[in-house]
């Protein structure tokens, strides 16, 4: 039995279990004190999963001018306290910076709130995710082979994401990993290339929540994406399997080089 699960059948529920513990919703400072720091990654993830700090972000990133706290209280409609939380929930994520206004007149100078340059912008996905949500849980609950099914369905998107190549043109494994890294930023992935090009890291999965109801399903229709993307590329790689929650934000891919076809 190998050490790691990967998605080529259903994995072993056992440590599956606990590689999602390591970043369970809901756990306490307490919990975080005494296990595996929070990745940056769960940290957005978390902070954008509340409805009012999306709902902060999304005014920050409007705003001509910079707002403070009251300013944004009032447009939630909540206290000034409870936003000043959520905005420290954000800062700690690096998605919110804070700076003390520059007044010349007297009085206490504001601290001023605006969304960090890299922050990512927030969209109304709610509906989108609902969506996601229940075609995965139909999809566990009534397929006889969740995970094949899912790999397929993925290998078809993927197949139709990327360009085809011209007739008998073979695509290089240098230029197969960049058209797989460029896709999967596309999706909404923070994708890198480790391990000597054997490896491809999938950080900030945007379907991070809904993954860690059905990984199987989830994970294998990302894995079926990267085969179907190199087949359609006439790529020498093979995307072996995809090893989910190696770390709490990250999925592993493994890349091998295709064997020959045979004459």
């Amino acid at each position: 039995m190998p050490a790691h699960t990967h998605i080529q059948g259903r994995p072993p529920l056992y440590t599956l279990r606990r590689r999602l513990q390591r970043c369970a919703p809901g756990c306490t400072a307490n919990d975080q004190a005494t296990g595996t720091p929070l990745d940056p990654d769960v940290r957005v993830h978390r902070a954008l999963a509340d409805e009012t700090r999306a709902q902060l972000m999304r005014m920050l990133h409007s705003a001509p001018d910079p707002p403070d706290a009251h300013q944004l209280a009032q447009e939630v409609g909540l206290h000034v306290t409870t936003v000043r939380a959520h905005l420290d929930v954000l800062a700690d994520a690096g998605l919110v910076t804070s700076e003390t206004e520059s007044r010349a007149t007297p009085g206490r100078p504001r601290r001023l709130y605006r969304a960090s340059p890299d922050a990512p912008s927030v969209v109304d996905a709610d509906g989108y995710r609902l969506l996601a949500e229940m075609l995965v849980g139909h999809l566990a609950g009534t397929s006889t082979d969740a995970v094949q099914d899912a790999i397929a369905v993925g290998r078809e998107w993927g197949a139709f994401l990327v360009e085809r190549p011209p007739p008998h043109r073979t695509t290089s494994s240098d230029t197969a990993r960049a058209e797989l890294l460029d896709l999967m930023e596309r999706l909404g992935f923070r994708p890198e290339v480790a391990a000597g090009g054997t490896q491809i890291l999938l950080r900030r999965c945007p379907f991070i929540e809904i993954a860690r109801d059905h990984p199987d399903v989830v994970c294998s229709v990302h894995l079926g994406i990267l085969r179907g993307a190199l087949q359609t590329l006439g790529a020498v790689l093979e995307a072996r399997d995809l090893e989910p929650f190696a770390q709490p934000s990250l999925c592993v891919a493994h890349l091998t080089e295709a064997q020959p076809a045979l004459p």
